[in-house]
């Protein structure tokens, strides 16, 4: 990976942005993909569109959202302790302990995630989200009245490293990792000759309610779909196989497998991958992908959809890892299968036998 890719990788992932405040992370993007498009749109719904070959008659919509889960304030109690509630599948038993950052509307407040001391009896094992405090240093309550609201937002203060100059972690890889491979793919496109209309979307709210996808696809109206997310990586201790697949970092994107998915569409990232020897994992999503591909793949005549997913380790928590080998080689997956695309691809599944 380039250094520059590198570099704006990383200033993503130092950018707060969790589900419905991603207005910072998005100007970010738009200053980095302007130079290599032909037009950069917004939405109502706050997604960042990248249009290239608007004229062609087939459109293929790129979607990778980038807002990551949160927590998000809903008291304050008179002892000056803000208790917080899930924005986002947060995972709570990684809280315990984090430093985090709370948005206020004019300032950040730091503040730490208390844990009862061991010595106490420590936390009990069957905890939910109402056990969890937030202690900023304040006295009272009074003390953070101009400080923090109810709706604030709220992240860990965790910034991402490298591991081994191989595997990239921290916080919030899912799905900010998404909204950089659609971003390099139209970087990758500048100046290429193809013959389809590609849509490349940041999209939001994708942790919460998936509306941006949904936005995005009614309002493009395109011929297909790619969403571009995370998958769990099954490669570390404690985890079972035999029951949640064998999915690897450095094993190469991983391609859904399951009745949403256009079979197709996938047919055509298989032969791509084939043609680059690029490796393919497989996941299955017997019913539903839980990505942005199931809004997208249900509005306006019906969309298909194929899902290329990123494998990742630790999901939902402050230390989830990818592999920088992975996200390089399926940013040049999707590059080279929209440049082999004419536009005239059969998606009816009834013609692939």
């Amino acid at each position: 990976m380039k250094k520059e890719s590198l570099q704006f990788l990383q200033s993503l992932l130092h950018t707060p942005s969790p589900s419905s405040l991603e207005m910072n992370i998005q100007r970010k993007w738009i200053d980095y993909v302007k130079p290599y498009v032909d037009e950069i749109r917004t939405d109502h719904a706050g997604n960042v569109i990248a249009v290239k070959n608007e004229q062609a008659p087939f459109r293929l919509l790129l979607a990778g959202h980038c807002d990551e889960v949160a927590f998000v304030v809903n008291r304050i109690d008179e002892s000056g302790f803000v208790y917080v509630d899930k924005m986002g599948g947060i995972n709570l038993k990684a809280a315990i302990g984090m430093k985090v950052k709370i948005l206020g509307e004019e300032q950040s407040v730091p503040g730490v995630i208390g844990v009862n001391a061991q010595h106490h009896g420590g936390m009990k094992d069957d905890f939910d989200i109402g056990d969890l405090f937030i202690d900023c240093g304040a006295k009272n309550k009074a003390e953070l009245a101009d400080k923090v609201q109810i709706g604030d937002l709220v992240i860990y203060r965790r910034e991402s490293e490298l591991l081994m100059d191989r595997y990239l972690s921290g916080r919030g890889l899912d799905n900010r990792t998404g909204a950089f491979i659609v971003a390099e793919v139209m970087r990758q496109l500048h100046q290429r000759d193809i013959q389809i209309g590609v849509y490349g979307v940041s999209t939001v709210n994708e942790e919460t309610n998936m509306g941006g996808a949904y936005f995005a696809a009614a309002g493009l109206n395109p011929d297909a779909a790619l969403a571009l997310d995370v998958t769990f990586a099954t490669d570390y201790p404690t985890v079972d196989r035999n029951k949640y697949g064998d999915v690897r970092l450095d094993g190469g994107p991983v391609l859904a497998k399951g009745a949403p998915i256009n079979r197709p569409l996938n047919k055509m990232l298989e032969n791509t991958a084939q043609k680059m020897a690029i490796d393919i994992q497989y996941e299955l999503t017997p019913r539903q992908t839980g990505t942005d591909a199931d809004r997208m793949r249900l509005t306006g005549k019906g969309v298909p959809i194929s899902l290329v997913s990123l494998p990742l380790r630790y999901m939902h928590s402050p230390v989830e890892t990818v592999s920088i080998k992975d996200i390089q080689e399926e940013i040049d997956l999707l590059t080279n299968l929209i440049v082999s695309m004419t536009g005239k691809e059969s998606l009816n599944p009834l013609e692939l036998f």
